[in-house]
């Protein structure tokens, strides 16, 4: 990954047309400064060093939310330098590493703290670092989050949002990818998103940041400006 081109996402949607119709897909993509969320990861106080990073062969486990490659019942291959993740999770969901080498890194970015997943090339070459997949377990079902994606070079994102019981919600393609954030929510307002499993196809490989969830108890009915996936 190379390159910090962090461009706001408030811009970005200004050039966009405020749409009145409803998402018409389970899960939606909206401004993520139009969500509130009261919790957030930033890694910025877990321990990093510079690219590679910091090894984390284990399931990274912080307040609310766990990380790690992907969910107990699923199998990863490689589809070319990337992690390519299939199968479907074991009910519960539960988050697991992808083993010695392959799983997470936290790397010290422009004066902030990330978190990469590893491809198949693993730890602690320069190519796999921001191609491996990343699993987000939450403690709690969600209705809503957002998060940061760093290093992009005009990829393709893709998240797979799943159920406790393992049953997918939505599989969701993002692209073009840069630097910039991303709203989600459940377009008809029902907390169960109970995890997602990061993957990328993007020449430089992306990182995840601020990953923010956790609504307040008196949200009511969600209407968000909306973006398209791609």
């Amino acid at each position: 990954m190379t390159g910090f081109r962090f461009s706001l996402f408030s811009v970005f949607l200004a050039v966009l047309p405020r749409m009145a119709l409803a998402c018409e897909q389970a899960i939606c993509l909206v401004d993520p400064d139009s969500l509130a969320l009261t919790q957030i990861v930033t890694f910025d106080d877990m321990p990093s060093s510079f690219g590679p990073g910091r090894l984390v062969d284990d399931v990274l486990v912080t307040t609310g939310v766990q990380f790690g490659e992907r969910f107990a019942g699923q199998s990863r291959d490689a589809l070319g330098m990337f992690d390519h993740i299939t199968g479907v999770p074991l009910a519960p969901l539960v988050a697991i590493s992808g083993g010695p080498g392959e799983t997470l890194s936290i790397t010290r970015m422009s004066g902030t703290n990330v978190l990469n997943g590893f491809g198949p090339a693993r730890y602690p070459k320069r190519d796999a670092q921001g191609e491996g997949a990343i699993s987000v377990l939450f403690d709690r079902d969600q209705a809503a989050l957002s998060f940061e994606l760093r290093g992009g070079e005009d990829g393709v994102a893709s998240l797979q949002f799943l159920r406790r019981d393992g049953s997918i919600i939505q599989d969701m393609q993002i692209s073009p990818v840069g630097e910039h954030g991303f709203g989600f929510v459940r377009s008809d307002g029902v907390a169960d998103i109970a995890g997602f499993v990061l993957t990328n196809a993007d020449p430089q490989g992306l990182a995840l940041d601020n990953l923010r969830f956790e609504q307040p108890p008196q949200m009511g009915a969600l209407h968000y400006p909306l973006r398209d996936a791609g």
